[in-house]
C-alpha cells in the first residue's frame, strides 16, 4: 500500500476514523475523571554512610556505597518494617481493620501479615542517584493516612536500622561476658601456680637473685684465678728450696732477720780470722770469736729452715685455699644453673600468667565496646523531611490521560479505518484499478473532466486512427510505455 492509497483510504473513510478518535478520547477522558483519586506522601531520609561510627569508629568505604543505598532500599521494602508499621498502627485490635480483613480472606490467614502485603504494595521507595537520600512515598486514597503511613515506614526504618546494630552487639556482649568468666579463671590459676611455684623455691625476685648469684659466681672466678697464682707462687718457691738454692730464695733474701744475721756472721768470721792470725787455737778469744761464729751459722741455719717451712706451710695454706675456693666455685655454678632452670620455668608461668591477663584484658575491651554499642541510641540514619498530607492527587492525571487517548484515538481511527477498507475493498485510483483488473490504465479523469469533453473526444479518436486495442499486462511494472498509457485530463 503506497502513501497514495493511504490517503485516499483515510479521506474515504474519515468519518470512522474521526468517530474512533472522538469514542476514545471520550472514554479516557471520563474514565480519568471518575477513577478514584490517590495521593502520594512522600518523606525523606538522609543515610550518613560515609562518617564514622562513634563506639566502633568503622567508616564505610566509598566503594561499598552504592550496594549499601541498595541493602538500604531492601530493608525498607521488607515484611519486617511493614510488621512494625502495622504494629505502630495497632490495625491488630481496630474493629473496622478486622472487618476489611474478613472481608478479603474471609479470616484465613494472618492479619498483621495481611496488611503488611496490602501496605508494600502502595509503597514507593526511591533512593538518588548523586546523594545520600531516600525518599519513601506512600500512595492512598486519603491524604492524611498516606502522609502517616510514609512516615511510619520512615520510623519504623529508622528502628529496625538501630537494631540491626545493637541486636547483635547485644549477643556479642552477653558471648563476650560467658568468655570474661572462663578467662577470669584462667588468669587466676596461672596466677596461683606461679605463686606457688616462687614460695616453693623461695623466689621472691627471680631477676635479682639470679643476678647475685652470678656476680658471686664471677666474684669466686677471680678469687680462683688469684689463688691458683699465688698456689704456683708458693710452690714454685717450695720447689726451689728443694733444690738446694736456699741462698737464691726470694724469701730468703728477703728476710731482714737472716739477712742481718749474715751481716753479723761476716764480721765474726772477719774477727776469727784475725784473731787466728794473732793468736792460737786454744786462746780464749779465739775460742769465743769460733764460738761466735759457730752460733751465728747455728742461727741463720735456724731461720732459713724456718723461712723454709714457713714457705711449704703458705704453698699448703695456698693449695688448701684453692681447693677450697674450687669447691666454692663449682657449688656456686650448680647452684647458678639450678636458678637458672627455675628462673626458665618460672618464665613460662609468667609467660602464661602475662597471655592469660593479655587475653583477658582484650576480651575485657571489647565487652565493654560491645556493651556500649548495644546500648546505643545513635543511628547513621534521619528524617530529613517528614511527609506532609498532599494537597493534589498523584492520580489520575487527567490532562497526560487525554494527551495519550488522543495519540491513541488517531491511532485506532487509522487502524479502523484500514480495517474497514479490507472488510470492503473500493477502488480509490489509478493504482488500485490497474492492481484490481490487471488492466492498463489509458486515462485518469478528473471531477472536472466534463469541461475537457473535447479533449478526451480527441483522445478517442486518436486511438481508433492508431488501432490501440486494449491487451492485458504481463508486468504491471514493465518499462515498455506501449503497454501503460495514462493521461491525465484536468
Amino acid at each position: 500500500m503506497t502513501f497514495s492509497q493511504l490517503i485516499s483510504i483515510l479521506i474515504a473513510r474519515k468519518w470512522i476514523a474521526l468517530w474512533v478518535f472522538i469514542v476514545t478520547v471520550f472514554v479516557a477522558t471520563v474514565v480519568s475523571i471518575l477513577l478514584p483519586k490517590t495521593y502520594l506522601a512522600t518523606a525523606s531520609l538522609v543515610i550518613n554512610s560515609k562518617g564514622a561510627d562513634p563506639v566502633t569508629g568503622f567508616t564505610l568505604p566509598a566503594t561499598l556505597m552504592p550496594g549499601y543505598m541498595a541493602t538500604q532500599v531492601d530493608i525498607i521494602q521488607s515484611r519486617n518494617v511493614a510488621l512494625k508499621v502495622v504494629d505502630k498502627l495497632g490495625l491488630k485490635n481496630n474493629p473496622t481493620a478486622k472487618l476489611q480483613f474478613e472481608k478479603a480472606t474471609k479470616g484465613e490467614g494472618n492479619i498483621n501479615d495481611w496488611f503488611a502485603d496490602q501496605f508494600l504494595q502502595n509503597l514507593q521507595v526511591t533512593p538518588s542517584r548523586t546523594s545520600s537520600v531516600i525518599e519513601i512515598g506512600y500512595q492512598g486514597a486519603d491524604p492524611k493516612f498516606a502522609a502517616a503511613l510514609a512516615n511510619a515506614f520512615a520510623e519504623a526504618y529508622i528502628f529496625t536500622n538501630l537494631q540491626m546494630k545493637t541486636e547483635p552487639a547485644k549477643q556479642a556482649a552477653v558471648w563476650f561476658d560467658q568468655q570474661i568468666k572462663g578467662l577470669r579463671q584462667n588468669v587466676e590459676q596461672a596466677q596461683t601456680k606461679l605463686s606457688a611455684y616462687q614460695n616453693e623455691h623461695g623466689i621472691a625476685f627471680s631477676d635479682e637473685r639470679l643476678d647475685l648469684e652470678s656476680s658471686r659466681l664471677n666474684d669466686l672466678s677471680s678469687q680462683l684465678v688469684m689463688a691458683q697464682a699465688q698456689t704456683f707462687d708458693s710452690t714454685s718457691r717450695q720447689a726451689q728450696l728443694k733444690r738446694g738454692a736456699a741462698s737464691e730464695s726470694p724469701d730468703i733474701l728477703a728476710s731482714g732477720l737472716i739477712q742481718g744475721l749474715k751481716s753479723q756472721l761476716a764480721q765474726a768470721e772477719a774477727k776469727l780470722n784475725e784473731v787466728s792470725q794473732r793468736l792460737g787455737v786454744n786462746h780464749p778469744q779465739y775460742q769465743s770469736a769460733f764460738s761466735d761464729v759457730n752460733n751465728l751459722k747455728q742461727l741463720i741455719a735456724t731461720e732459713t729452715f724456718k723461712t723454709s717451712s714457713s714457705v711449704g706451710q703458705v704453698a699448703r695454706v695456698s693449695q688448701q685455699k684453692e681447693a677450697e675456693i674450687k669447691a666454692s666455685l663449682a657449688n656456686q655454678k650448680e647452684r647458678v644453673l639450678q636458678l637458672k632452670s627455675q628462673h626458665d620455668e618460672m618464665a613460662v608461668l609468667v609467660r602464661e600468667v602475662e597471655s592469660a591477663q593479655r587475653m583477658y584484658d582484650n576480651a575485657l575491651l571489647r565487652f565493654g565496646q560491645t556493651n556500649m554499642e548495644s546500648q546505643s541510641s545513635q543511628t547513621d540514619v534521619s528524617l530529613l523531611n517528614p511527609a506532609i498530607a498532599p494537597l493534589k492527587h498523584s492520580s489520575p492525571k487527567i490532562m497526560l490521560n487525554i494527551i495519550l487517548s488522543i495519540f491513541l484515538g488517531g491511532l485506532l481511527g487509522i487502524g479502523f479505518a484500514i480495517a474497514a477498507e479490507m472488510l470492503d475493498r473500493r477502488v480509490r485510483s489509478a493504482d488500485d484499478l490497474m492492481h484490481v483488473l490487471d488492466l492498463p490504465v489509458l486515462a485518469e479523469l478528473s471531477k472536472y473532466a466534463k469541461k475537457k469533453v473535447g479533449l478526451a473526444s480527441k483522445v478517442v479518436e486518436l486511438m481508433n486512427k492508431f488501432n490501440v486495442k486494449k491487451r492485458p499486462l504481463s508486468n504491471p511494472i514493465s518499462p515498455n510505455p506501449i503497454s501503460k498509457v495514462q493521461f491525465f485530463a484536468k
